[in-house]
Order: C-alpha cells, then sequence, then structure tokens
C-alpha cells in the first residue's frame, strides 16, 4: 500500500503541497497536462529551486496573467470540477476539499452553505493548488495519508479581503477541528486555509506506529522567510509492511466474587447484543483468598454508558473500572466462497503479503451437522483448501 506522509513542522498550504511532491519526483509536464482538463485558464505554473537553511526545496508559484473580478461559490467550483475530464477519484478528492473550506466558511460567517463566496480560496491559483493536490495524490497512486499535528501560528494577524483577522485564520481553525493541532508562538500564518483542508480532508490523521518503507522525500517551500525556522513542507511517499485497522475503545473490568455463575454467560451474551466488541471472563484470586471472576468488556464509546448501565443492573458488582484503549487489528473482508463443502462464509486478511483466510465457526459447525463429518475435520478441510493458494 503506498503511503504519503505529510511533516507540517512550519505549517502547510498548497503551493508547498505542489513544490514537495515535485521535488519529489513528481513530474511537472505530467502535472500541467492533467490541468489541463480543468476549464480554467489565465494562470501559468512556474517553479524553483530554492534553499531553506541549507535545505533544497522547490517553490511553485501560480501566477495569474491577468487580475480577476469572480467571485465564486461552491456550486461554481464543483461545475468546474464536474466539467472537467478528470477522472472521478481526483474530482472526488478536489470536491471533498472545497466542500470542507464551505462548511467551515458558512460557520464562521453564519450563512448557508452555498451562499459562501470564496475570497482568495475560490481564486484561480487556490484552485490550481487544491485540484493539483488530487492529481499529485491520483499521480503518484497514494492510497493512504497521515500528517504531523498540523503547527498554526499565534499572536498576529494577517490581511484578507474580509479585513485583519487573527491568526490562525478563522476558516482555518475550524477546518481543523477535530484534526491534530499544534498552536505555536510564532507571529506568522503557517497553515492556510487551504492547505488546512487538503490535510485534514485526505488524511486518516497521525501515523502512530505505522511502518512503512520510504521510497522518496520531497520538500516543498512556503513565500515567508520565517527567522529560526525553514519553511518548508515535507513528505515522505513509501510502502507500507502490513495495513492495520486501528480504533478507540474503552475496556470496562470488574471483579466478582459473589455472584451466581450461572449468570454469567447470559451477561456475555446480552453485552455483546447491546454492541460490545467483546466480552469474557477470568477466573482470579480475589482478597483473602477468595475465587472469582474478572468481567472484561471492550465497548464502543458511544455505546459505554448504555453497557455500563446493563452491567450495574445485571451483576453485584458496586464499582468498575474504565480504561481507554487503543485497538490494532488486521483488516479483514467477510465474503461466501464456493468450496467443495458448499457455500461458506469466511474471514479474509492479510499479513506480510500471504492471504489467510479463516472459516467462520459457525458455519462449519453447520457443515458438521448437515453433512454428518466430525467438526473437526470440517475444519481441516476447509482451512486446507481455503488456503492452498494464497500464499504470494
Amino acid at each position: 500500500m503506498k503511503i504519503l506522509y505529510i511533516d507540517t513542522f512550519s505549517g502547510i498550504s498548497g503551493d508547498m503541497i505542489l513544490g514537495a511532491f515535485i521535488n519529489a519526483g513528481l513530474d511537472l509536464e505530467t502535472l500541467k497536462k492533467e490541468l489541463l482538463k480543468v476549464p480554467i485558464d489565465n494562470y501559468e505554473i512556474v517553479t524553483r529551486e530554492i534553499k531553506r537553511n541549507s535545505i533544497s526545496a522547490t517553490k511553485v508559484d501560480v501566477n495569474i496573467l491577468k487580475h480577476e473580478h469572480v467571485h465564486r461559490n461552491i456550486l461554481d467550483i464543483n461545475k468546474i470540477i464536474d466539467s472537467s475530464s478528470l477522472n472521478d477519484t481526483i474530482k472526488t478528492n478536489a470536491k471533498n476539499i472545497f466542500h470542507k473550506i464551505a462548511v467551515a466558511e458558512a460557520k464562521v460567517h453564519n450563512t448557508p452553505i452555498e451562499k459562501v463566496h470564496f475570497h482568495e480560496v475560490g481564486a484561480i491559483d487556490s484552485i490550481v493548488d487544491i485540484i493539483g493536490a488530487a492529481i499529485c495524490l491520483d499521480i503518484m497512486k497514494i492510497e493512504k495519508v497521515y500528517s504531523t499535528p498540523i503547527r498554526v501560528g499565534s499572536g498576529a494577524f494577517v490581511k484578507t479581503q474580509h479585513g485583519q483577522i487573527p491568526i490562525p485564520a478563522p476558516a482555518t481553525a475550524e477546518i481543523l477541528t477535530n484534526y491534530p493541532t499544534a498552536i505555536v508562538d510564532l507571529p506568522y500564518e503557517l497553515t492556510t486555509p487551504t492547505g488546512a483542508a487538503i490535510v485534514s480532508t485526505l488524511s486518516g490523521g497521525l501515523m502512530s506506529g505505522h511502518e512503512f518503507s520510504i521510497e522518496t522525500i520531497g520538500y516543498g517551500a512556503g513565500g515567508l522567510e520565517i527567522p529560526n525556522l525553514p519553511n518548508l513542507l515535507r513528505i515522505f511517499i513509501g510502502n507500507s509492511f502490513t495495513e492495520f485497522v486501528k480504533d478507540d475503545v474503552v475496556m470496562i473490568e470488574t471483579n466478582i466474587d459473589d455472584m451466581n455463575p450461572q449468570i454469567y454467560p447470559y451477561i456475555l451474551e446480552r453485552v455483546l447484543e447491546l454492541g460490545a466488541k467483546d466480552a469474557y471472563i477470568t477466573p482470579v484470586i480475589m482478597k483473602k483468598g477468595r475465587p472469582g471472576s474478572l468481567l472484561s468488556v471492550i465497548s464502543p464509546k458511544e455505546l459505554s454508558s448504555a453497557i455500563l448501565e446493563f452491567i450495574y443492573a445485571n451483576t453485584t458488582t458496586l464499582g468498575v473500572r474504565l480504561q481507554a484503549v487503543r485497538r490494532e487489528k488486521l483488516k479483514r473482508v467477510e465474503e461466501d466462497i464456493l468450496t467443495s463443502l458448499g457455500k461458506v462464509k469466511c474471514k479474509t486478511s492479510e499479513f506480510n503479503g500471504r492471504k489467510r483466510i479463516f472459516p467462520e465457526f459457525e458455519e462449519c459447525k453447520r457443515i458438521s451437522i448437515d453433512k454428518s463429518i466430525p467438526l473437526i475435520d470440517v475444519q481441516r478441510i476447509l482451512f486446507s483448501e481455503l488456503n492452498e493458494n494464497t500464499a504470494r
């Protein structure tokens, strides 16, 4: 899986993203050729190599050839994108980025989204930056995007068509809501609304613990000279070793030593019906040497209150332990596969290039009963047959 990792140690803007991709090896003429599919003109793309703190980087400028007085809204932007001959993936990514900006602007100005008139973001250079970023991902065949926390400046103001506004710009701050962000004590607009929208729309967030092999690194330069900080965006492009799925859950645990053990199967069954990811009982030795049971329930955050209420109402516990837990698991796909024993529901996963297929236990049990074959033989037959040709 091809990964793009965006390192925003100096913030991020649209032109910095294009510069980083070109510096990482993306062919400028290929990018220009793709942009010609978009029904806009009156611009030229110029690149130059510069050094910041002795680091070589690419500066991209989208120069407007003739000044325009057009204020575009989200419907105008979507019309431009939809009327292009770009592929559907590029169109969808570009429209999603503009939509995020429109939603943020609508909230900041307390106006319906369709009435938001883009100024800086609706200008041709910003349109080129955003569509260009979507094109870059497609050309480089990027499948997943991650980033560092987005760094934004503070303690100063930036001049816009709305007048002087604080840094980070209100739209930038709104766009970065719920995305990892770092506010730093630098009086510069490190991150623009365009840059914030591109990364927060396309990125899956932080890449904590995700291993990948780096193929190429690129540096894109911003326009400002910032004292003691190289105003650069760095990107890493590479391949991941294994694709993991991560989620955040709540671990609910309680020790019980005074409840009829016949109740435990009912408790486990019901919490799973309520939406728990898993639930189990572990024998433990409690204080004074008394045997007891540790009830453990892995719950989605949004369901933890309902599951807690059930536990308090249906067990003898007087208190529980709650812990936020991050799970990491192999991506899996559920599918029906035709076998010599008939159609079987299976889970398919992949690890280190090897595909593994597991028949569902309930399916094996059903086949065992229907065909009068010992359950252990059903499992052996299916696992061998399903995984015979899955090594790569």
